[in-house]
């Protein structure tokens, strides 16, 4: 027995090894060599770069744009974050006896496997003040007087372009509910309708507790997503007007590619890094208070 216990643990090691090393190689190291490089001025192709210490975290703290560029982050995490309450509601409805259930499976989750960047052109033209379609939508409904320069009026193209990314994964999370809600044992659920439990207990002392490792993914992905949207504002918007649109991530990318400051882009790395770690914590220990607190 002791010797196929070993066998087992030095199968275990050995199994580990190529996974560990690959997270090492290319996560680890890439991660010591971004923060190193947030403490130098290299400009991207010079042969050397200069220490300079936190100089490049004291200019992204005063950097006013990049702060309105976090602003606008902050809109397409908290667009989703409301949404999600209505694709778990979605996710319940759908793992229920539903008609044509698998239709509207396929239909939710279609949008999510179509490619960001055409996505992105499409609702630019759907959205286009020139023969737009949603203009035209309005119109044929007798709502034209709500038209308005969608993409470039700085005080609603964050919401619109928030509503893109929203069309867009939805769907992905729609379906991660409902994966978890099937995995759940369907005899547990049948005892608490045989002992008189409405829908909303089955919801909310059964299904919701028992899926909440996946509504911490779904919550997790939700801060990853906001804080690094990329592809539907710079194909729309390309930041503009301004920096109305810009994110924190497209900020960064200009910071390196258009200026040649990849020190201070790093920096910037670094700190959405850290953000998306902070925010996970908080958002999880306030999920999970809410959770008690409603099971007291």
């Amino acid at each position: 027995m002791k010797t196929l216990e070993k066998e087992r643990k030095r199968f275990i090691l050995l199994s580990l090894c190529i996974p560990m090393a690959l997270l090492i190689a290319f996560v680890v190291f890439p991660a010591i060599d971004l923060f190193r490089m947030s403490l130098t001025n290299w400009d991207g192709y010079s042969p050397s770069s200069d220490f300079i210490a936190l100089d490049n975290y004291i200019s992204m703290f005063k950097n006013k744009d990049l702060w309105m560029s976090l602003k606008n982050n902050a809109v397409y995490f908290v667009v989703h974050l409301c949404m999600i309450p209505v694709e778990l509601a979605f996710a319940v409805l759908l793992n229920s006896k539903l008609r044509a259930a698998k239709f509207y499976k396929t239909m939710v989750f279609m949008p999510y496997i179509i490619n960001g960047v055409a996505i992105a052109y499409a609702f630019s033209y759907f959205f286009s003040p020139i023969n737009g379609a949603f203009d035209e939508i309005l119109s044929v409904v007798h709502l034209d007087f709500l038209s308005r320069s969608w993409l470039s009026d700085s005080g609603i193209v964050n919401y619109v372009l928030s509503f893109v990314s929203l069309w867009r994964f939805s769907g992905y999370h729609v379906i991660l509910f409902m994966a978890a809600l099937q995995s759940l044992p369907q005899d547990v659920q049948e005892a608490a309708v045989v002992d008189g439990a409405s829908a909303w207990q089955i919801f909310k002392y059964i299904q919701i507790p028992s899926i909440m490792l996946m509504v911490d993914f779904v919550l997790f992905e939700n801060i990853r997503g906001a804080l690094q949207v990329f592809d539907i504002p710079f194909v729309m918007t390309g930041g503009g007007p301004g920096y109305a649109s810009s994110t924190f991530t497209l900020y960064t990318i200009d910071t390196a590619f258009k200026y040649s400051n990849f020190g201070l882009a790093s920096t910037m790395a670094v700190a959405i890094m850290v953000m998306i770690v902070i925010l996970y914590v908080m958002q999880n220990k306030i999920i999970h208070g809410f959770v008690l607190k409603g099971d007291k």
